[in-house]
C-alpha cells in the first residue's frame, strides 16, 4: 500500500465491524465516525450525554442516525461502558473519544473489566503515508511504551508484522532504528537491536525481515546504504521501524506528521480489540484512518 484511503477500500471489501466510541460528544470523532459509518465498513455505539451529541451533530450537519447511542453522564464511565461492550463481544472495535489518554487507557488496563489478557503487552502502532517515501510505513511506539526493554521490543517487533500483515504484506522487512548501523559499546539501544536481528537469523522470530541496528538514513534511504557500502536485507526499503524509545519515535512521527506533512493512522495493540488512540487534537481524517486500521486488524 501506497496511500491510507487503500486502508478504507480494504476495510469496506471485509465484513462489517462494530465499534464503542468512548465520551463521543466532539465533531471531530462524531464526523469522523459518522464519515466511516456512510462508507459503510462500521457500524457504531456512540456512548455519553444523548444531549451533548445530538446539539454537536446539529451544529456540524451530522446525521444522528447514523449511531446507536448509549446514555452515560461522566468521560470515565463513559469509557468504562464503551469498554464493556468490547469485553462482551457487542462491539469489534474501541475508540477513543473527548476523553483524556490516561483515563481511556486505565479503562483498557483495569485488571478486571479490562481488555488485556494475562501476560499481554500493550503498545502504540502508527501508520504514516509521507509523500517522499514509496510505500506506507509502520512504526512503534509513539505514545505507550517509553523506554522498552529487551522483552518488550519482541513483542512490539511482533506487532509491527502483525499489522504489515492485515494490509497485505506478508513478509514485511522491519528496521531496527539507532543512532547508527554500527553496533556500539555506548549505545545500549543498539545491543537491544543486535540481539534481535541475531534471534532473527536463527529463526527465532518468524513473520517479517529483521534487521538492526540501522540508523534511520540507512532504513529508509537506498543512496545512503549504497554510500555507506552496508549489506542488509532491509535497509533501504524497510515497511516498519521499531524506535529505542517513546521519546525518539515521537519526535520522528511529529517531524513527519508536522513538518513533511504525513498522514496518519494509529491504534494501541495487545488488547484483546482493536483501540483506536488518537489525540483530541487529530483531525477529521485521521481519526477515519484510525477507524479503517482497527477495521482491517479485528480478529
Amino acid at each position: 500500500m501506497k496511500k491510507l484511503n487503500e486502508l478504507i477500500e480494504l476495510a469496506q471489501s471485509r465484513d462489517k465491524k462494530k465499534i464503542a466510541v468512548a465520551y463521543a460528544v466532539d465533531h471531530h470523532t462524531l464526523e469522523a465516525v459518522s464519515a466511516a459509518v456512510e462508507l459503510g465498513f462500521v457500524e457504531a455505539i456512540l456512548v455519553g450525554d444523548r444531549h451533548e451529541i445530538t446539539k454537536v451533530a446539529k451544529e456540524h450537519n451530522i446525521d444522528i442516525t447514523n449511531f446507536i447511542i448509549q446514555e452515560e453522564p461522566t468521560d470515565v464511565r463513559c469509557v468504562e461502558r464503551a469498554v464493556e461492550l468490547v469485553k462482551t463481544g457487542q462491539a469489534d472495535i474501541l475508540m477513543k473519544g473527548m476523553v483524556s489518554s490516561d483515563k481511556y487507557m486505565r479503562g483498557i488496563l483495569h485488571k478486571e473489566k479490562g481488555l488485556v489478557p494475562a501476560g499481554a503487552i500493550l503498545s502504540h502502532v502508527t501508520m504514516l503515508e509521507v509523500a517522499t517515501y514509496n510505500k506506507l510505513l509502520i512504526l512503534s511506539d509513539v505514545a505507550v511504551v517509553p523506554h522498552p526493554d529487551l522483552k518488550q521490543k519482541i513483542k512490539m517487533v511482533g506487532y509491527l508484522a502483525a499489522t504489515a500483515h492485515n494490509i497485505g504484506v506478508t513478509n514485511p522487512k522491519i528496521a531496527l532504528v539507532g543512532p547508527s548501523e554500527q553496533v556500539l559499546a555506548s549505545i545500549p539501544s543498539s545491543f537491544d537491536a543486535a540481539i534481535i536481528a541475531k534471534m532473527w537469523d536463527r529463526g527465532q522470530i518468524t513473520g517479517a525481515i529483521v534487521d538492526g541496528p540501522l540508523s534511520l538514513d540507512t532504513a529508509i534511504d537506498k543512496e545512503s546504504v549504497e554510500i555507506k557500502k552496508l549489506v542488509s536485507p532491509v535497509a533501504g526499503d524497510a515497511d516498519c521501524l521499531l524506535f529505542p524509545n517513546l521519546d525518539s519515535a515521537n519526535v520522528f512521527f511529529k517531524t513527519a506528521t508536522k513538518l513533511a506533512g504525513a498522514k496518519m493512522a494509529a491504534m494501541v495493540v495487545g488488547a484483546s480489540a482493536p483501540c483506536v488512540l488518537t489525540s483530541r487534537g487529530d483531525n477529521i481524517e485521521s481519526k477515519l484512518f484510525s477507524i479503517a486500521l482497527a477495521a482491517v486488524s479485528v480478529k
